[in-house]
């Protein structure tokens, strides 16, 4: 009797167990290392279209290199240049084709072009140039339009742009400035509404910010919603199952390898499994439920990678 009376108790302790266990191992998520890029660059773009994901300008091997990744078959291969030498530049897909929104030169000059790449064609050509010119801003994706938000303008300052392209109509609508003007931040949209997450001040990663703010453009403003966990710029975003997962990112003292998502219907963030390569000016793009992170500097400033990890929640 006595040692039912004390079996009882810990097979339920290890039930529990058991339990916490298997939440702990859902929410860490799982990284696999897949083949790297052709080349090794830094402060690159990222986008995906068709199931296959386009690197796209940056520091390193040439700032005018696309290569498109094929997870099915896990391999690599070389597509048209970009138009133009970018780093720092910001793409997106729509309707098939890719969207290059801004940078900066070779020269560090912010610009304002905006080029469409239709992957059918491998081919690229010009469209309506952004208002304001700006490198290292971000951009999502909302009902078929590219808002692009953020960045450093031609004065070497922040920006607050918040600025709509709609490539049916080639045409820029400017709309309600960002709150937190900032640079080397990521966006994510869930549910029509853009979050712009983390970032610094005027280029400066001795400024990081773990501020998050989110845009509605039915409502036509801004709300300051719960702020990441940690503060760091230089990241990379993607959203998945309603959820922005947000990489990487630098400091004076090094480079993160933070996993964490934002979760806009309870707002709240949750940590994951640490990225296996701290490194920043990193891309993500989605493809089926895995997440893959790309390129990027392992050490602050200007240090490539070819790298490849994949993420799968």
């Amino acid at each position: 009797m006595t040692f039912t009376r004390s079996i009882i108790p810990c097979l339920a302790l290890l039930c529990l167990a058991c339990v916490v266990l298997a939440a702990a191992a859902k929410s860490g998520g799982k990284w696999a290392t897949r083949n790297p890029m052709l080349s090794s660059r830094t402060e690159v773009a990222a986008a995906e279209t068709g199931g296959k994901i386009y690197v796209i300008g940056g520091f390193g091997q040439g700032g005018e290199l696309v290569e498109e990744y094929d997870p099915a078959g896990d391999r690599w291969q070389r597509r048209a240049s970009l138009p133009r030498a970018l780093h720092h530049t910001a793409a997106a897909a729509v309707a098939g084709k890719i969207y290059v929104v801004g940078g900066y030169d070779p020269s560090w000059g912010p610009v304002n072009s905006v080029y469409e790449y239709e992957p059918t064609l491998d081919r690229w050509r010009s469209r309506a140039s952004m208002p304001t010119a700006r490198g290292a801003l971000a951009v999502g994706i909302i009902g078929g339009k590219v808002y692009a938000v953020g960045g450093v303008g031609s004065d070497g300052k922040n920006t607050g742009a918040n600025e709509e392209y709609d490539p049916l109509k080639d045409r820029w609508t400017k709309h309600v400035s960002l709150p937190t003007v900032r640079d080397h931040l990521a966006v994510g949209v869930v549910d029509g509404k853009l979050y712009a997450i983390g970032g610094r001040m005027d280029g400066n990663y001795r400024r990081n910010l773990a501020v998050n703010e989110e845009y509605d453009p039915t409502a036509g403003g801004w709300r300051p919603r719960a702020s990441m966990p940690t503060a760091r710029s230089g990241i990379a975003a993607a959203v998945l199952g309603g959820r922005i997962f947000v990489f990487g990112g630098e400091s004076p003292s090094g480079t993160f390898n933070q996993t964490e998502s934002y979760d806009p219907a309870t707002n709240n963030w949750t940590s994951w499994a640490a990225m296996p390569t701290a490194r920043h000016g990193l891309g993500a793009a989605l493809v089926g439920s895995t997440i893959y992170v790309l390129s990027g500097g392992p050490t602050p400033g200007g240090s490539f990678s070819s790298l490849n990890e994949a993420f799968t929640p």
